[in-house]
């Protein structure tokens, strides 16, 4: 079925009500000319009651789920059963430790450097190993701040109360992000290990910060707006407005997080080996980050650079084999966008077990809260039974979540490991940023029903794609508006 289809299905089971002017709405003297009520009836209501307390499981219902959480009481044994962290293809290195964003939304970052992290670790021969999630975060506050104010620059003629600008005032620097905004920085900023830029209170507990921020960058947008609306010789005075703005910005944060290493100045990195052998390093966070794509990282990763990697989504609002883009949506400006290939979920899970097969670790972005538990760590379409509790269905489709922003890409994590049963997958393993507190150990399990529905995102390898996919990197992209649901992940609003 395809979306004008779904579009007018939808339309011709809505129930249209006639606009009135607003006083006459108000008018509860008003005769009744609709087939059924308009208000809600407290003797219907009455009806209603009575009947549903005549059926015994409804009082049984009314007991659990009115003192407990629903979730809980609804969850289905066989579905904890049947999701056990065994798995037929597996990759060699996993990465480890577990990691914990905290009370953050930089989950973005954390599934991207615990992909580059493998690639590393086998490099240099690691046991453990972590990067500084802190140090990219650092470069991406300071690149979204320019680029919005760049934003606010280019639309100062767009209306403040209009859906575009009220959407770039929302989250101007919230701590989300995608695949190709982490690439950017690491192209830019590089890399370093987390012993050489730890996480600040602020880094793991950005509530605060991101408050003052975003409260610096409206002030920000709505002078430089003032200033465009007094004469054309005024906006020329923008680009100085902004410098200062931005020196204030880059104060404030360096405040709470502390200076980052210069991507361009030497560190020396001293390490401990599998074998217990001490080694160092000296080099800059560029050269560092480079060392990915180097001829010895890319033999060691399975013949995969790592910034070669690109983007899968499925999004079956749009036509498969399409380029989507979402406008507006970025970091830094003048470098890479927001680039989506749109494809079947056969393709993308395909291309995932053959990441897999070849030990790379694969970064996807779903909506983690649906359908799921953080303490088990299970991900299930079957894990939470409401019909059972409340007599009705979820009936939207993937299709259906997406067109009503019923769902949309909350979180990033990362696949390490698939089951396959006659050549399907059952599930999939998957290693979170939440600590080991959450999951087995920090590890989820995630169906594969689970996966048809609520994953929307895998990076991959060009090499195990076919060339009608990779060709599509070649189009022109689709602009989806800003606040689609394909952009949500930048947001950083996770569950």
């Amino acid at each position: 079925m395809d979306v004008e289809e779904i579009k007018s299905r939808l339309e011709r089971d809505y129930v249209y009500i006639k606009d009135r002017p607003a006083d006459k709405m108000s008018q509860h003297t008003q005769k009744e000319t609709k087939p059924y009520p308009s208000r809600v009836s407290i003797s219907t209501i009455e009806e209603w009651e009575k009947e549903l307390m005549q059926d015994p499981k409804n009082r049984l219902a009314l007991s659990a789920l009115s003192s407990h959480d629903a979730k809980s009481v609804l969850t289905q044994r066989s579905a904890t059963i049947a999701n056990t962290q065994t798995f037929n293809i597996k990759i060699d290195t996993e990465g480890a430790p577990i990691t914990n964003q905290r009370s953050s939304g930089r989950c973005w970052i954390f599934a991207a450097t615990n992909v580059f992290r493998v690639a590393i670790m086998k490099r240099y021969n690691l046991e453990e190993f972590e990067l500084s999630q802190a140090y990219l975060s650092y470069w991406d506050k300071l690149e979204k701040a320019n680029y919005f104010l760049e934003q606010m620059m280019d639309t100062v003629d767009e209306d403040l109360e209009g859906r575009l600008i009220q959407r770039l005032l929302e989250a101007p620097v919230g701590d989300g992000g995608q695949w190709d905004m982490v690439a950017n920085l690491v192209e830019k900023y590089g890399l370093v290990p987390q012993s050489h830029y730890p996480d600040s209170f602020n880094a793991s507990n950005s509530g605060a910060m991101s408050s003052l921020l975003t409260t610096k960058l409206r002030e920000y947008a709505l002078e430089l707006r003032q200033l465009a609306s007094r004469s054309s010789k005024a906006k020329g005075s923008l680009g100085t407005a902004k410098a200062r703005m931005m020196r204030e910005f880059h104060l404030i944060l360096t405040i709470m997080l502390g200076p980052p290493p210069n991507p361009d100045k030497e560190f020396t990195w001293e390490y401990n080996d599998k074998d217990e052998k001490f080694q160092s390093l000296t080099t800059t966070p560029l050269k560092f980050a480079g060392e990915l794509s180097s001829q010895a990282s890319v033999k060691a990763n399975s013949g995969t650079n790592i910034y070669d990697l690109f983007s899968l989504v499925n999004d079956p609002r749009n036509k498969y084999g399409q380029l989507l883009s979402v406008s507006r949506l970025g970091n830094v400006v003048g470098m890479r966008p927001v680039r989506y290939v749109n494809v079947d979920m056969t393709t993308m899970k395909t291309a995932c077990i053959s990441m897999l097969r070849s030990n790379i670790p694969v970064f996807f972005g779903s909506d983690v809260g649906k359908f799921s538990d953080r303490k088990s760590g299970i991900m299930d379409t079957d894990l939470i039974d409401y019909e059972l509790g409340f007599n009705t269905r979820l009936g939207l489709t993937k299709t259906h979540r997406l067109m009503t922003h019923e769902s949309a890409m909350t979180h990033a994590m990362v696949l390490t490991a698939v089951h396959v049963v006659e050549d399907k997958p059952v599930r999939w393993r998957v290693q979170n940023s939440w600590g080991e507190t959450s999951g087995s150990k920090g590890w989820f399990v995630m169906s594969d029903r689970w996966m048809d529905e609520f994953v929307y995102q895998a990076v991959v390898d060009p090499r195990f794609v076919g060339k009608d996919v990779q060709d599509v990197l070649k189009q022109e992209p689709k602009m989806l508006p800003l606040w689609d649901p394909m952009g949500a992940l930048a947001l950083g609003k996770e569950l």
